[in-house]
């Protein structure tokens, strides 16, 4: 079965880049991802209009790369959570997480038991349809599946010892336009508050053994995070990546 590179890196104390897809539902686009070299994509299903059957189809594409595909699920609820790992994620990102309490409901929803309380789904999917025992399987899916936290807000970030003191959260990843909300200052990454904010959690992630991370389309912003300890790294979207490109080819022929 398919190891989790992603979280492989970030358990050596590497560095993983990722970016996400908010708009374009296709295989081509996780493969194109792939072969630029991302470790990682996540498909966002917390704001895009994608369907499970949208997402099945990524899924499949993406199993026959060396990327991992994850998913923002919409809301940190099992039934979300647990349906998008049987149909081929290989980890889930949940939004708005604000408590310890939220935190357990993540990693519980993720984990079969004796770790979690998933529902135990022996799917083709993940076993590249050989035959794999139940054991194997679950215990295999424990140690390759990973959870991201997402803090985005003021409350979030003032518990972050305590969300992230939770056993089997494998990466804090701040959402910097919802933070940048809650906070007041929207939209204004460097703000001085902002900066204090985010590296509440780069500490908080540091102490408790965890990745920290961001997801933001200015590569000097994304690129300052890194210097100061950020290790899970979202940079961007396919949509932003086609427009650039677009404007850059437009650009050239018209010069």
């Amino acid at each position: 079965m398919k190891t989790n590179r992603t979280r492989d890196l970030l358990s050596k104390g590497k560095t993983a880049l990722g970016t996400m897809i908010g708009e374009c539902a296709s295989p081509e686009v996780v493969r194109t991802l792939a072969r630029a070299g991302f470790d990682f994509v996540i498909v966002d299903n917390e704001h895009a209009p994608f369907s499970l059957e949208d997402d099945s189809r990524m899924y499949r594409a993406a199993r026959t790369t060396a990327m991992d595909l994850l998913v923002r699920v919409p809301d940190a609820q099992y039934h979300l959570i647990a349906r998008t790992l049987d149909a081929g994620a290989d980890g889930i990102m949940a939004p708005r997480i604000e408590t310890p309490e939220q935190a357990r409901l993540v990693v519980d929803s993720v984990k079969y038991p004796p770790v979690g309380r998933r529902g135990a789904a022996h799917r083709a999917i993940h076993t590249d349809n050989e035959p794999v025992p139940l054991g194997d399987y679950t215990q295999h899916l424990n140690a390759n599946t990973m959870v991201i936290a997402q803090l985005e807000t003021r409350a979030a970030i003032d518990r972050a010892d305590e969300i992230l003191a939770v056993e089997g959260i494998d990466v804090a990843l701040i959402g910097p336009a919802d933070l940048s909300v809650s906070l007041g200052v929207p939209g204004e990454i460097e703000h001085p508050l902002m900066e204090e904010y985010i590296g509440t959690v780069v500490a908080a992630a540091e102490r408790a053994g965890v990745a920290s991370g961001i997801h933001w389309g200015d590569a000097a912003v994304v690129r300052k995070w890194m210097e100061r300890g950020m290790r899970c790294i979202m940079y961007s979207s396919e949509m932003n990546f086609l427009a650039a490109g677009a404007r850059a080819a437009v650009a050239e022929m018209r010069s």
